[in-house]
């Protein structure tokens, strides 16, 4: 028999009809051990000796797994190809390895890039051995985010109430959130003013220009720096009599497709385009990858989504290339492919990029057995793709200069005709607030020589701005371009911040709260080395090396281990006011800055005598006066300038089939979106709307009108149970979502699944278990009944 082990059920439902009777395909639901939360799971002073043991929900999966391999068996691991895929299969094989259950049993590594049919039987044909250097690799990435997490805890308890570490590579993306907050804070508004003209040549449209040229001067930007000086200038050009085109240059360029979608560009785009955030983009990825059924077979659209690298399979870029002939002509087809490299020395190249794994399946063709976010996912990965494969664009880029006859004042206006669109024709990729750049498309009928009369003259007031605050997609770039993180935990590092209470994230911001700013102070002070981008950067590199074999795993852990254990032990000595001390230097210039009139920004308003400094209680961070307990002063910690009300207005998302208004809200129980207006408190009588509870796995601002009108259609029908003929229902409550069947409720849980998603075979399955295993609590609620 071949048993065959993947990690989830939907892959290995996908998988199953490719193989034959005599393959049994089972999953183990991700991990099925990891080290227990608690101290001692490695040991430093034993070489590093990792205490692995399986978690309790994988107790069931494991036993399924044991119980189903015989002698003379094959067992083929067909986890995913990456490092996380390649630790799960060796955790399988390890435990199944103590358990004597794979003596006189062949074992089979597989690995594939999609789920299709030629995809997999290709890989069965050509099966390799567990890669131990990746498997390394994963086992030192555990070991170092356990012995941070549990050597650093301690510490930050003792001397920080309630703080906790924000995780290894996590607190280095807060400090980069924390720092960009204090530049904001340090940033001072710099005023200039600019100048501005309508022109027109004779029976010809209007158009605007930019003063540029003053006095025979080349003005620079802060040149004109207050409203005397603009007025100035706004006099001395209304004196002149006309103007003409001095010079007319025209220059034109390509402008070449981006790259198709890796795992970190994909999460950017989703973000940009879509308001989906980096975890939920990797959860519908992972639906996708794993196959939609499509006219009662289950196919995998696109290929692995946790991926870095650019790269294309000739026989995927020949599939492109002949439908963008087909669909859109010969000339937006280049004349070679386009190939792409990516700058990371480390980037994967044997893989393949994120793509639809059939170029023919459009987007039009199976949007109806999509999702709407599967829907949106998969058309941008779609487009993306056919883009990266089509002509550059033609642009020429166009300069107008004005000037007054005198030759002493001149103005300009600039911008772009799109000559040949090649790949905009279906796709541009959106840009970040930094990379963001004004264009005028509207380029004047002129030639140089002709006269132009001039109105509408004015001036206006510009102040420049601080640094944007991240959104999830800079912020992953910004992590990308430090070489900090990988594809399989982008999602994670962003989640884990979030819901640590480090950061709020509110119209897409990242800000950080006051504990992620006490913290990051912390460990800026005293494990600065260790949050610091370039060593983060080059332990990630040293993985990399170690699953490419180049490097011992114990022994990175060794050189990483005894000066952080040295680090350690000298904070452990440390006392609460000497952290408070610490953390008042770092942050005190931020929170007290200096006043206009010069007065002391510490002096306590309440004695007078005292001097404000930042304190840490069980609460948080606050400011005291130094003279406590004779002084009780304190007052709230309050980051940031000019700091917006945290009140939440109810978002708009549109309407339903009965014209009811679909609003997103927050209550004291959390995010939900509601059918209708909320009634007068007054009138009894009115029929309350209907609301539905927003998950804590979905992010608020990913939240559209589709998944709210999905939520509001809660509970789900999903079929009728085999036996009792009762229809059994999904729906989330207060502990999450679940299935139900008369009086049976049972959780779902993993990120495989949700109450949109989860089928009948499934869902009878939770019930099944869940009724041959009922809680405590309702078999203490039987003995009751029955006692009565």
């Amino acid at each position: 028999m071949n048993i065959v082990i993947v990690e989830s059920p939907a892959k290995a439902k996908t998988i199953n009809q490719y193989l034959g009777n005599d393959y049994k395909v089972l999953a183990s639901y991700g991990h099925i051990r990891d080290l227990p939360n608690k101290k001692g799971s490695v040991i430093p002073d034993d070489n590093f000796f990792m205490k692995y043991e399986v978690q309790d929900d994988k107790k069931k999966q494991i036993q399924a797994i044991s119980k189903s391999i015989s002698k003379g068996d094959t067992l083929w691991l067909a986890t995913d190809a990456d490092r996380e895929g390649e630790a799960i299969a060796w955790h399988i094989h390890s435990f199944l390895s103590e358990k004597n259950k794979l003596k006189d049993v062949e074992i089979k590594r597989v690995v594939f890039n999609e789920i299709t049919k030629n995809a997999i039987l290709e890989a069965f044909n050509n099966p390799n051995n567990i890669d131990i250097n990746m498997v390394d690799a994963y086992q030192a990435r555990r070991a170092l985010d356990y012995l941070m997490g549990f050597s650093l805890s301690p510490v930050l308890w003792k001397t920080l109430p309630r703080a906790k570490s924000a995780g290894r590579v996590q607190s280095v993306a807060l400090k980069l959130i924390c720092d960009r907050e204090t530049e904001r804070e340090k940033f001072l508004p710099k005023e200039y003013w600019t100048i501005n003209s309508s022109f027109k040549k004779e029976n010809s449209e209007s158009f605007s220009a930019n003063l540029t040229i003053l006095n025979n001067n080349k003005l620079k930007k802060f040149d004109i720096y207050s409203k005397k000086i603009a007025d100035e200038a706004i006099s001395k050009i209304t004196n002149v009599n006309n103007f003409y085109i001095n010079s007319i240059q025209k220059k034109r360029i390509k402008s070449r497709a981006a790259a198709p979608f890796i795992t970190s560009t994909l999460q950017q785009e989703a973000s940009r385009k879509l308001g989906i955030g980096a975890k939920n983009t990797m959860r519908i990825a992972q639906s996708l990858y794993e196959g939609i059924e499509i006219n009662g077979e289950t196919i995998g659209l696109i290929t692995y989504m946790r991926t870095d690298s650019v790269n294309l399979s000739d026989t995927a870029t020949q599939q492109i290339r002949q439908l963008i002939e087909k669909k859109y002509g010969n000339t937006y087809v280049p004349k070679s492919p386009n190939k792409y490299t990516k700058k990371s020395a480390n980037a994967q190249e044997a893989h393949e990029a994120i793509r639809p794994t059939d170029i023919s399946n459009t987007p039009e063709d199976i949007k109806n057995y999509l999702d709407e976010r599967q829907r949106l996912l998969y058309e941008l990965i779609w487009k993306r793709t056919i883009a990266s494969q089509m002509q550059s664009a033609e642009i020429d880029q166009v300069s107008i200069n004005i000037m007054s006859k005198e030759q002493d004042i001149g103005f300009r206006t600039s911008g772009s005709i799109l000559v040949f669109d090649g790949y905009k024709k279906i796709y541009t990729e959106d840009q970040d607030d930094t990379d963001k750049d004004e264009d005028n498309n509207n380029i004047p009928n002129v030639n140089e020589g002709d006269e132009l009369k001039f109105f509408n003259l004015k001036s206006s007031q510009h102040f420049t701005e601080p640094p944007p605050r991240y959104t999830e997609a800079s912020l992953v770039k910004k992590l990308e371009e430090l070489g900090i993180g990988r594809p399989s935990t982008y999602a994670s590092i962003v989640s884990v911040i979030k819901d640590k209470g480090y950061v709020k994230y509110e119209k897409r911001r990242f800000e950080p709260e006051t504990k992620g700013r006490i913290v990051t102070a912390f460990l800026n002070g005293y494990f600065s080395n260790y949050i610091e981008e370039n060593f983060t950067a080059k332990l990630e590199s040293q993985l990399d090396n170690i699953s490419s074999g180049q490097e011992n795993w114990k022994e990175t852990l060794k050189k990483w281990w005894l000066p952080f254990k040295s680090n350690i032990d000298d904070a452990s000595e440390l006392r609460v006011r000497d952290v408070e001390k610490r953390i008042d230097n770092d942050l005190g210039p931020h929170f007290f800055p200096e006043t206009e009139d010069g007065s002391d920004p510490r002096k306590c308003p309440k004695c007078n005598d005292g001097k404000l400094n930042i304190r840490y209680g069980r609460s948080g961070g606050f400011i005291g006066c130094s003279a406590h307990p004779d002084c009780d002063h304190t007052a709230q910690l309050i980051v940031g300038k000019g700091k917006e009300s945290s009140k939440f207005e109810p978002v708009k998302l549109g309407v339903n089939d009965d014209n009811a208004t679909i609003t997103l809200r927050i209550g004291p129980y959390g995010p939900y979106v509601q059918a209708g207006e909320t009634p007068d408190k007054g009138n009894k009588k009115a029929i309350k709307p209907k609301r539905a509870s927003i998950p804590k796995d979905i992010d608020i601002d990913s939240v559209t009108l589709e998944t709210a009108l999905s939520m509001l259609a809660l509970p789900r029908d999903i079929g009728l149970h085999p036996e009792s003929g009762k229809m059994i229902t999904a729906n989330n409550g207060r502990f999450g979502p679940y299935v139900k069947h008369g009086s049976t409720f049972a959780s779902i849980k993993g990120d495989s699944e949700d109450v949109f998603t989860i089928g009948i075979n499934r869902a009878i399955d939770l019930i099944v278990e869940k009724e041959n295993n009922p809680s405590k609590r309702r078999k203490y609620s039987k003995k009751k009944q029955k006692s009565k």
